[in-house]
């Protein structure tokens, strides 16, 4: 525990250190609500020890999915691991800098209700069984040109393709951007290249632990929105903003590491992967229609899942194949790892990497089989052929998502009873809300014939 500690003091003297050499006046205390949309109070750098401390309160009845307005009264307690200096804000003798930080209860205790808390849980279960949990996640989005008042529109920014590069990649110049300030902010930038369609991007970080990655991934999506603004621009990581062209996904790269070795590398095996890695994607394959509803959380999430587009529909694995639900990247050893290829970048990353780990590890621990892999191009496979060898679809539509959340028993032990209700009634809602509204291709279709 001394040394834990040590380290910590250790953190905080370097933190308080950067905060006089950099002259940050103000600290943003960030956390993320039950979507995984970022929130933050500023504080002024002189409260930092009540910061460090957990003393920071808000409101939790006025975020969405937390507490009721009888029991509203939250505390912020920072990673001082995540402690950055925003360098878009940086001037002489100014800068800003930022916290991610979990929820508590009053009395101190973790609230159930935050999603990096729900996280956290699955974290320590695999400890438990002596695996820690690496992620890499790949989120794509589009860079839209915005209206003389500044609002979004679907108008790409470019007309590039597939790592084309200038002049047709227009966005070159704000992935760079990008690039510069997730380096300044700690980020190892792997890979940055225009994607399949027009305006589309990517910029791949490197993996992490759980919680690590799932906190990269929200400072990501932040700073992405936040400098494409700079260039007058709309960044969005909706999955499907315009028809007819590839959407936008999130691919989560998944290992499990035991005792300092990848617990899914085996050189023995044909396709090198252990008992264990086969086990893990058997639980992923059990349990992708019970999580779609985390990993694929919006209406228009299940307009990417669809044949024609690149994002996998069915529910098969391959160690190459990329139609395929599940494949394993050509890399082996320390890198050998499981991609799940469904998941887009408007889910709770918190969330989704929670309930893909737990439902991995539910194969491990309960020694499920995976399946034959399927090895053929499934997008261009027969319905009877697919039949044939078992291959069933993700759900169609988010209503049929939330109904296999219901009905199975992984959301529920993932998120915890808080989060999960508070989920499920708010995807209701909103499923609700789509399924009664007249939509613009309803008139255009009817209005006129009947």
């Amino acid at each position: 525990m001394s040394k834990v500690l040590g380290s910590q003091t250790d953190v905080l003297a370097q933190i308080k250190e950067t905060i006089k050499q950099k002259h940050v006046e103000l600290l943003h205390l960030q956390f993320v609500d039950i979507e995984g949309i970022l929130k933050h109070v500023t504080v002024t750098a002189e409260q930092l020890d009540d910061v460090v401390e957990g003393k920071i309160m808000f409101d939790g009845s006025s975020i969405k999915g937390f507490s009721p307005i009888n029991r509203s009264d939250l505390y912020l307690l920072p990673d001082l691991n995540t402690f950055a200096v925003l360098p878009w804000t940086v001037e002489e003798g100014y800068a800003e800098a930022r916290f991610l930080c979990s929820v508590t209860n009053p009395d101190g205790t973790l609230f159930e209700g935050d999603p990096r808390n729900v996280l956290k849980k699955t974290v320590e279960r695999a400890a438990q069984k002596g695996y820690t949990i690496s992620v890499g996640p790949e989120l794509e989005f589009f860079l839209f040109k915005t209206d003389e008042n500044g609002n979004p529109t679907t108008e790409p920014q470019d007309n590039g393709g597939y790592f084309e590069p200038s002049p047709k990649d227009l966005g070159e110049r704000v992935r760079l951007a990008i690039y510069r300030a997730l380096k300044a902010m700690g980020f190892t930038i792997e890979a940055s290249h225009h994607e399949v369609a027009e305006g589309q991007h990517e910029i791949n970080f490197k993996y992490a632990d759980a919680l690590g990655a799932a906190d990269n991934a929200t400072t990501y999506k932040w700073v992405v929105k936040t400098i494409a603004s700079q260039y007058g621009l709309h960044a969005t990581f909706m999955p499907k903003p315009v028809f007819g062209i590839n959407g936008s996904g999130m691919h989560v790269n998944m290992s499990l590491f035991k005792d300092g070795e990848n617990a899914f590398f085996d050189p023995s095996d044909e396709n090198q992967l252990s008992e264990t890695a086969y086990q893990f994607i058997a639980g992923l394959l059990k349990n992708v229609k019970s999580f779609a509803a985390v990993t694929n959380p919006l209406v228009n999430s299940y307009k990417r899942l669809v044949p024609g587009y690149e994002a996998p529909c069915y529910i098969a694995w391959s160690a190459s194949n990329r139609s395929a639900l599940i494949r394993i990247p050509a890399k082996r050893g320390v890198a050998t790892r499981v991609e799940l290829r469904c998941p887009d970048p408007s889910a709770n990353p918190y969330l989704a990497y929670a309930i893909i780990a737990a439902a991995g590890l539910d194969g491990v621990e309960n020694g499920l089989q995976a399946p034959a892999p399927i090895d053929e191009d499934i997008f261009h496979m027969s319905e009877e052929r697919r039949a044939e060898l078992g291959i069933e679809n993700l759900p169609g539509s988010l209503g049929k998502a939330i109904e296999e959340l219901e009905n199975g028993t992984i959301g529920r032990d993932t998120l915890g009873e808080h989060v999960f209700n508070e989920y499920v009634a708010m995807k209701k809602a909103e499923w609700d809300s789509y399924r009664t509204a007249v939509h613009a291709w309803e008139i255009e279709q009817y209005q006129g014939k009947f």
